[in-house]
């Protein structure tokens, strides 16, 4: 038995030194980051972008399948632009596409091993445009229902993969929240008390996203543990000031080569305000398009990874950001925001 025991911790420790992977299967670990390769410290995420994409699919949650696309073409078409990424001294890259929507782990792995970054993918439900992309399961389910199947992914690995998600993704609509999104909202509240991981919400509109970190904290969470994506759709700078003063996450993402200078103004605001550590930026950038030509890149419809790196950093210099103050929107807080942790009401 002793002899067991001293084989398994030397392969622990050499696994840990060569690949940075600190074990087989995630739970009960918690301050780690969730890779579709396996757990990794925090500290070697690196550069990440918090909100990008390598395929999607529209169709429908009804409609939607594996058999609408080719892996290998999805790789092959996808891979230079993650090179691309890679060649900038990115390492990190979440993948925001949910189930119904094109989460293909089998790909984002493969793409994980080619590229060496350091991708993630989730668990969840995408409940925007008037559930279009719900499965028909979530509708009649409910909020424990649907928590213990984003849990056993956590737990027992996506799909019968051994990949398992590295946060919760959930969308809601606009405006006051539905039966069904208020659910998921729940949903994901309850799975984050069971795992740890970080919920990213899709919301981009002032009052659905104060609905959204109401629920949250109405299920004992900290709003640390809610990042609110595409917050810079939100108009009123108060209201994304407000939600940041909270200790939630305000994801500026959908950057791009023509919004440089309003991301920058963005940024500069909430900075002032003190709240650069509550800053995610991303680029929502990508993807294969399931359903297109090649993807839809003949059309010019696959947007780089890159605008971050070469325009907007370059901007945020010249608008006086320091480097250290760089390091943490694009090193720091990916890395705070994607460890894993349960985060409880104070």
């Amino acid at each position: 038995m002793k002899k067991i025991t001293l084989t398994l911790v030397c392969l622990l420790i050499i696994a840990c030194c060569a690949g940075r992977i600190i074990a087989a299967k995630p739970v009960p670990q918690k301050n780690i980051i969730m890779t579709v390769r396996g757990p990794i410290e925090p500290n070697a995420f690196g550069k990440a972008l918090p909100h990008e994409h390598v395929l999607v699919d529209f169709i429908g949650a009804d409609k939607t399948s594996p058999a609408r696309y080719d892996p290998n073409e999805v790789i092959a078409i996808m891979l230079p632009y993650l090179h691309d990424l890679k060649s900038r001294g990115f390492t990190g890259f979440v993948d925001c596409s949910p189930a119904f929507l094109a989460r293909d782990v089998k790909i984002l792995k493969r793409l994980s091993e080619m590229t060496g970054l350091n991708i993630l993918t989730n668990t969840g439900c995408y409940g925007a445009t008037n559930d279009k992309y719900v499965p028909a399961y979530a509708i009649t389910e409910t909020a424990d229902q649907l928590a213990a199947r984003w849990i056993a992914e956590w737990e027992n690995g996506i799909e019968g993969t051994g990949i398992y998600p590295g946060f919760i993704k959930i969308a809601v609509d606009a405006g006051p929240l539905s039966v069904t999104d208020k659910k998921l909202v729940q949903a994901a509240a309850r799975t984050h008390l069971k795992t740890g991981l970080t919920i990213a919400c899709h919301t981009g509109e002032a009052q659905a996203a104060f609905a959204v970190l109401e629920t949250v904290q109405q299920e004992g969470l900290d709003p640390s543990a809610l990042i609110i994506v595409h917050a810079n759709g939100i108009a009123d700078p108060n209201a994304r000031i407000k939600i940041a003063k909270t200790g939630a996450w305000v994801e500026l993402d959908g950057i791009g080569k023509d919004s440089i200078a309003e991301n920058v103004r963005l940024i500069k605001e909430l900075m002032k305000e003190g709240l650069l550590n509550r800053v995610l930026i991303s680029q929502d950038a990508g993807c294969y398009f399931v359903g297109e030509e090649k993807g839809g890149q003949p059309q010019g419809k696959i947007r780089p990874f890159t605008a971050i790196a070469d325009q907007l950093i370059p901007a945020l210099k010249n608008a006086g950001l320091t480097d250290i103050q760089i390091n943490r929107l694009i090193v720091e807080n990916p890395a705070n925001a994607y460890t894993i942790n349960v985060k409880m009401k104070k």
